[in-house]
């Protein structure tokens, strides 16, 4: 049923202004529309929708697959973003894991403390 339907993904924030700034100007992505309630950013095709809240509970979910982990967690340091480093993982240097059967994964939290990932090699 829903396999034809075209996906869109929503996280939540207490501050337009400093999710705008992030998701725009640190991560890259185009704000395609703005009101009082909600941003929407063209991720690659996806509507990423960022909604204004009350209350916030942060959560996880929303990843990229990019073609090079190293080479995006090296840009996105440079533009002030902080990688996690989940205690129960081995980390390289730069905060990235290595699964396996090779694939990199790296982890960040957005402003408001939603959890983000990279995925690759």
């Amino acid at each position: 049923m829903l396999g034809a339907a075209k996906l869109t993904t929503f996280l939540a924030t207490w501050d337009l202004t400093k999710a705008r700034r992030f998701y725009e100007g640190t991560l890259g992505l185009r704000c395609v529309s703005e009101d009082q309630f909600a941003l929407v950013f063209d991720a690659n095709g996806i509507p990423l929708t960022i909604q204004k809240v009350e209350r916030l509970s942060p959560r996880g979910g929303l990843g990229w697959t990019v073609e090079s982990v190293d080479a995006t967690v090296s840009e996105l340091t440079k533009r002030g973003v902080i990688f996690e480093r989940p205690g129960f993982l081995k980390l390289s240097a730069s905060c990235i894991w290595t699964s396996p059967d090779g694939t990199k994964i790296a982890w960040f939290k957005d402003p408001d403390g939603n959890l983000i990932n990279l995925t690759g090699k």
